[in-house]
């Protein structure tokens, strides 16, 4: 009796190891992806600035952001670029607003100012395309509930090129990418 108690015993202890080792290796290389698929948040992008120096006559649109199972996105509408978009990236101490030099405070542990060479008239008539106020939150741009993304705030629109301040959570790795006619730039949860 004693060695069956002994057997069942080794069964539901080595029952129970398998499924935590089971829940370990889903935690190890991420969360769960579609179809039951495990999928790893990569987070090589690195956290130093990044800079593509083509031009672009054509003014912004909108922004916009979205929430990814491993980073927060945000989305420069760009339309009508055919070509690629020029643009600098980069982790700041403080946001200046970029012609005044006035300091604009951005929530958040960290600070990403973004340069999109677009601006935000159009440059034949000076037209306002995006209605961004310089100091103030992006507008129609909602963040809360976001795991990366704090704040954001509209620096300026100035030769040709319009400043954003994005407030993060901390000093994150990001990449910019562009998709047709958007500027991408994405913002990891983690390290």
């Amino acid at each position: 009796m004693r060695r069956l108690a002994t057997a069942a015993t080794v069964v539901v202890l080595t029952g129970a190891g398998v499924l935590g080792t089971a829940g370990m290796a889903g935690a190890a290389t991420g969360p769960v992806g579609t179809h039951g698929t495990v999928t790893a948040c990569t987070t090589n992008w690195g956290s130093l600035d990044k800079t593509a120096t083509e031009a672009n006559a054509q003014p912004l649109k909108n922004i916009t952001t979205s929430q990814n199972t491993c980073y927060d996105r945000m989305v420069f509408d760009i339309g009508g670029a055919t070509g690629k978009v020029g643009y600098h990236v980069g982790y700041v101490d403080a946001f200046h607003q970029d012609g005044s030099g006035e300091q604009i405070p951005v929530q958040g542990g960290a600070i990403l100012q973004v340069y999109v060479s677009a601006p935000s008239y159009d440059p034949a008539t000076g037209k306002q395309t995006y209605a961004g106020t310089a100091g103030k939150p992006l507008p129609g741009v909602n963040i809360s509930g976001y795991r990366t993304f704090k704040d954001t705030r509209f620096g300026a629109s100035f030769e040709g090129q319009t400043q954003i301040g994005l407030g993060v959570r901390a000093k994150l790795p990001f990449r910019v990418q562009q998709s047709g006619n958007q500027l991408i730039v994405d913002v990891a949860h983690t390290w």
